[in-house]
């Protein structure tokens, strides 16, 4: 569909020929067509900016008002099944309906697989979308920015863009409350087992980690951090490296429940019984950190939540607000289990009771599940 601007506006054609590419190229760009080089999308769009055509959102005479898309990366994993619950729940009470899709992998091949539920979501004509991926490619960012679809990323794994809207959680105080937790038990070799070094998440409870040991007055041990992937078989092998060390730690902050899960099997296979001999604390509060054995002393997470804040900060946006900032951050809690115990030197105070987040929640919320 060729559009051609306003009345009063310069045409496709004057804006093709000032960005020196013929009229089918320069629709292609306004139709958000994948199919166009980098350095030729940049040339369309500075002269549509420079030349204030009008470009009308693509849908809007087909845009159901109710009807809101959801993109999860899987949907079989326990935090797509946080994130719809929250989603539903909000959409609910907002009076709207939602349609879910799997995104698959952040970064498809270039091409028209990439386009995958974009196609489906312009098909569709909805409102706007809810993304909870890893992350996304620049050509779908542009795709949804050229249709002026309305979008919110939920918990992303990559930094987003600039004036990409986000709901996230307080990774960084995560990390703290987790370390801290550890030290009030009498730890001092804490370890901690991360994520790739990309993942923003991943990085702020690093950060967070770090500075609970220098508030605490312990250096920092390179060794003692181990990145890898966010599974089970990565933080495995993290975990016998840090047991391998001369100086192995007492505990470890693994910066999700399944890399948690991971580490307690590697303690395991070399006969160390958690939390007797080494202490283990995980991110996120899963169903499966409530299964496991010993149950996971852990961060929770509060994706439910976050995805109905995303939400309600598309429906604003649907409607025409623009909103005050484009991160927002939901704070997290210690939620102490049985997978963490006083360190065994006999320094360890037991967990804090000072109401901080270093020990358990004192309101019977702490222990059960969320």
């Amino acid at each position: 569909m060729v559009r051609t601007g306003s009345v009063a506006g310069p045409t496709l054609a004057v804006v093709a020929r000032a960005a020196g590419v013929s009229v089918p190229t320069a629709s292609k760009v306004v139709n958000g067509r994948e199919d166009v080089a980098p350095e030729t999308r940049r040339r369309v769009t500075e002269a549509l900016d420079r030349l204030g055509y009008v470009r009308k959102p693509r849908f809007d005479a087909v845009r159901p008002p109710g009807l809101v898309d959801l993109v999860v990366q899987s949907l079989e994993s326990s935090w797509s099944g946080a994130v719809l619950r929250g989603v539903e729940e909000a959409a609910h009470d907002a009076g709207l309906e939602v349609v879910v899709s799997a995104g698959g992998t952040a970064r498809p091949p270039a091409g028209r697989g990439e386009r995958g539920w974009l196609d489906k979501l312009s098909a569709r004509g909805s409102s706007g979308v809810l993304l909870h991926l890893a992350g996304l490619s620049p050509s779908q960012y542009a795709w949804l920015e050229q249709q002026r679809v309305p979008f919110v990323l939920i918990d992303p794994l990559l930094e987003p863009p600039p004036g990409a809207v986000s709901v996230g959680a307080a990774d960084w105080h995560g990390g703290v409350i987790a370390t801290e937790h550890l030290l009030a038990l009498g730890h001092e070799r804490v370890a901690v087992i991360a994520g790739h070094r990309r993942r923003t998440c991943g990085g702020a409870r690093v950060a967070g980690y770090r500075s609970a040991l220098a508030a605490a007055g312990l250096r920092h041990r390179p060794e003692y951090v181990r990145h890898g992937g966010y599974d089970e078989a990565a933080a495995h092998r993290r975990m016998l490296e840090l047991l391998d060390l001369p100086e192995p730690p007492t505990a470890v902050f693994a910066c999700s429940d399944r890399m948690a899960l991971g580490a307690v099997g590697a303690a395991a296979g070399r006969g160390l019984s958690v939390p007797d001999d080494i202490s283990v604390v995980g991110f996120g509060d899963l169903p499966e950190a409530r299964w496991a054995a010993p149950a996971l002393t852990t961060v929770r997470l509060p994706l439910a939540e976050m995805a109905a804040t995303a939400l309600r900060l598309l429906v604003r946006m649907m409607a025409g607000e623009q909103p005050e900032g484009t991160r927002t951050e939901l704070s997290t809690r210690l939620v102490v289990r049985a997978s963490t115990g006083p360190a065994q030197d006999g320094r360890g105070t037991g967990p804090a009771q000072d109401g901080r987040g270093t020990g358990p929640a004192q309101d019977g919320r702490g222990t059960g599940p969320a």
